[in-house]
């Protein structure tokens, strides 16, 4: 197959690598908003757009291109019949997500949304013992996410904020491990690190209580300041028994007594440390898609659902008060 990359961001850079490993794939166009970093890209035929990227014989495009140009680079590959591959968020705001899926179901080809979670051997694992019963009715979840330093100003200015950039993934997961949907949020944040992020309208730290359809409750918390590494996890509880993703010998997390410190491993230095094989396994799949062998993994109704509830968090957070996601849906 030939496939189109748009993006060599950070994680652009790693789906080439990963791309260029796949069996199926036969080629590998790239592009970029700057030229010269797609012909850097080593076993790839660089191209000067995206434009001529979709005209150039594809057989699917992976877009990981910046946040603000999902919606026109999902409608252009959509409107030249390629089954896209994006990364999330949709659009950046939910009424231009709805309007873009709107033209990928018009055009009639496959979209998957990078929610790679869904694709780690732990996560995987936590919604098979959800959904066999093996942990009994669900009463509590915890999530996190938490990365070690903090991105760029330029990249919070344009990121959408915490709950919409970080606590998406949060959001998908708990939706996809539960098979159920967040009826209620009530959110908050906080700024004690750099003011770039009050600048721009954001917070550094912020904590969400999700109330699921079924009266479930989830706590997600992230942060752009923890010291200790690159760090996501997943438990839940139920009247069975609790389990957890992410907790390994590389999670950074230590006792508080020293003398029951265990030895650790390195911790995870960021999100393409932790989830590479991940990575590797969401595009594999979409291969799968591609080549019409298999639905997509994630849809993007799903990616939009939520979206709904990172849009539903950003005005608990700004208001103060819970906020239903039927305001939002």
């Amino acid at each position: 197959m030939r496939i189109g990359l748009v993006g060599i961001g950070r994680i652009g850079a790693v789906h080439a690598e990963t791309l260029r490993g796949l069996g199926g794939v036969d080629e590998l166009l790239v592009a970029d908003a700057v030229p010269a970093r797609a012909r850097q890209v080593a076993g790839a035929t660089a191209v000067d757009s995206a434009d001529e990227l979709f005209a150039s014989g594809l057989d699917a495009v992976v877009i990981a291109a910046p946040t603000s140009s999902h919606a026109e680079l999902i409608s252009a590959a959509a409107s030249a019949g390629l089954p896209v591959f994006c990364e999330k968020p949709v659009a950046p705001d939910v009424e231009s997500a709805r309007a873009v899926l709107a033209r990928v179901r018009a055009a009639g080809v496959p979209l998957q949304i990078g929610f790679q979670r869904r694709f780690d051997p732990g996560f995987a694992a936590l919604r098979e013992a959800v959904l066999s019963g093996r942990l009994g009715w669900l009463h509590t979840l915890r999530a996190c996410t938490s990365d070690p330093a903090p991105p760029p100003a330029s990249f919070v200015a344009t990121s959408g904020g915490i709950f919409r950039d970080l606590c998406l993934h949060d959001f998908d997961a708990i939706r996809w491990v539960t098979g159920r949907e967040v009826a209620r949020v009530h959110a908050a944040g906080s700024n004690r690190g750099e003011p770039f992020f009050g600048d721009a309208g954001d917070v550094d730290t912020a904590a969400a209580i999700l109330t699921l359809d079924d009266g479930t409750l989830a706590v997600c918390t992230a942060t752009r300041y923890n010291g200790a590494g690159y760090d996501v996890r997943l438990e839940v509880s139920g009247s069975a028994g609790t389990l957890v993703a992410g907790l390994d010998d590389r999670a950074p997390l230590s006792p508080s007594s020293p003398s029951s410190a265990p030895a650790r491993a390195r911790p995870y230095l960021d999100f393409a440390d932790r989830f590479r094989s991940a990575y590797a396994a969401e595009l594999a799949a979409f291969l799968e898609v591609a080549a019409g062998r298999a639905p997509s993994p994630c849809t993007g109704e799903e990616a939009l659902a939520a979206q709904l509830v990172a849009e539903a968090a950003d005005r608990s957070r700004r208001s103060g008060r819970p906020v239903d996601l039927a305001e939002v849906g």
